[in-house]
């Protein structure tokens, strides 16, 4: 596995791959990596013949008062996981490489309509972050596929519409979310849980489920199941931030005559910020993820 941390060595890399006609599969990650990213990892092989993977704890995600000094870093274990997975490159920069002139003055990347929704309205300027280090990952990388977990499903609908908008030769590729056998998601987050946190968790994925099966059973007052939800999680000693139910194709309020939708919450559980999604296709069986 080549390692590199500067933007003209991985390109030196990848120009090479690209002479020989060899297809680069690309997870772009912020490390801590766990059993989710490597599913990532395995998929990308099967999507191309050169597998990247990054890890770049990206300064301009993080709101002021959020863990980004925090955030947890494990670069030698990640590299260590990696060379076990059989990936090719690892593009592991500094915040200075990738934003020489500082992060605050960097240009920026903005999907309007997608990122002050949801997770937007309650992290200012997250998904800017998110859409600008990847656009500019894309553009050192130069990818024909990329991949990224549906757990963050908000991101994967900002990066689709942004890859659409400003025509990049791209395939986005979305992987089922991983769980642990509770359900709850796998996230490099989790481990700020404490033990009792951790317990109370997977109640997450549980109003999913629940929420669901309401959907399924042809109810169609959302904001009613929306309301109940964000109810039993607060008595559960959540703080959530919504309970949303929407169009799973661009995230707009969901009618009733939409057949495929996607169930989203954010809640807060202590200092811990935790995300989930399930899809809902109406009129077909459930695929339970």
């Amino acid at each position: 596995m080549h390692i590199t941390t500067d933007i003209v060595t991985a390109r030196d890399i990848l120009r090479h791959w690209r002479q020989q006609g060899e297809a680069i599969a690309f997870v772009p990650t912020m490390g801590n990596l766990h059993a989710g990213h490597m599913a990532l990892v395995d998929r990308a092989r099967r999507h191309g013949r050169r597998v990247v993977v990054s890890i770049f704890v990206n300064p301009l995600q993080f709101s002021q008062g959020e863990d980004f000094a925090s955030y947890p870093r494990t670069l030698a274990d990640d590299q260590s996981g990696l060379s076990h997975n059989s990936v090719d490159l690892l593009f592991a920069p500094t915040a200075g490489e990738m934003y020489p002139g500082g992060h605050e003055l960097a240009t920026q990347v903005t999907v309007p309509g997608l990122s002050d929704i949801l997770c937007g309205a309650f992290r200012p300027g997250h998904f800017t972050g998110v859409a600008t280090v990847v656009c500019k990952l894309f553009n050192i990388i130069q990818p024909q596929i990329a991949l990224f977990g549906e757990k963050d499903y908000q991101q994967l609908v900002v990066i689709r519409r942004m890859v659409q908008d400003l025509a990049m030769p791209v395939e986005i590729i979305g992987a089922p979310t991983v769980r642990e056998p509770d359900g709850l998601a796998m996230s490099s987050r989790n481990g700020y849980l404490s033990i009792e946190e951790r317990r109370l968790a997977p109640h997450i994925y549980q109003y999913l489920l629940d929420a669901r099966a309401a959907i399924l059973a042809k109810s169609s007052d959302y904001a009613a199941i929306s309301q109940e939800k964000m109810a039993n999680l607060r008595a559960k000693g959540f703080n959530p931030d919504y309970f949303e139910i929407r169009r799973s194709a661009d995230l707009g309020l969901a009618a009733p005559a939409d057949k495929e939708l996607i169930v989203l919450i954010a809640a807060r559980l202590g200092r811990t910020r935790l995300i989930d999604n399930l899809k809902v296709s109406l009129g077909k069986e459930p695929a339970f993820t």
